[in-house]
């Protein structure tokens, strides 16, 4: 099944047109705050970047919304869903004082922060396969922990063969981590 944040190799959604300085983020003054407010909510601990990823992917209207709407929607979903908001505070914009995370991602460390980026390599097995192996990817491209969800393996590389070339040592696997199951690390 096509999951509609699955769009590499489909047919039908146009062309990627590239900007004139190969890349732009921010196509409007609100992007800008998006991109923070999402960073310093995450920054509190209480999902990981897995989970963001599935919070965007399960949106209803996921294909009509913006790249940044799509981020405040999943991030009022998580703050809801994780009790660090109510219904009630997010619609009314009026919220409970409460004392300052002791993880708050203040503007002070905001870069610090983003230049380290989250590591996700673990202690785990051994590789099954060694470099020059062929291999054929899962069909259909499905979550094998829960139905519909989380998988970072694309539609348009499922039940494919190709030849593992490297070997990048055990890392977190999102299919089971965005799910809350855990880190499941597995070799990369």
């Amino acid at each position: 099944m096509s999951r509609p944040h699955d769009m590499g190799g489909r047919r039908g959604d146009g062309a990627v047109i590239p900007t004139a300085d190969g890349f732009s983020p921010y196509d409007a003054a609100w992007h800008r705050s998006a991109l923070g407010l999402t960073l310093a909510a995450g920054g509190l601990g209480g999902w990981t970047i897995d989970e963001a990823r599935a919070a965007r992917e399960r949106l209803p209207g996921y294909a009509g919304l913006s790249y940044y709407e799509k981020w405040i929607a999943a991030l009022a979903d998580l703050l809801v869903e994780k009790g660090l908001l109510t219904e009630r505070e997010l619609t009314s914009g009026e919220a409970a004082p409460a004392p300052l995370s002791p993880r708050a991602l203040t503007a002070d460390r905001v870069a610090g922060v983003l230049a380290r980026g989250t590591p996700y390599a673990r202690q785990g097995a051994a590789p099954a396969f060694a470099p020059g192996t062929p291999v054929r990817t899962r069909h259909p491209a499905a979550n094998a922990f829960v139905a519909g969800g989380h998988t970072r393996l694309p539609a348009y590389a499922e039940g494919r063969t190709g030849r593992v070339i490297l070997s990048h040592g055990s890392h977190v696997f999102p299919d089971r981590n965005a799910h809350g199951l855990g880190e499941g690390a597995e070799p990369l």
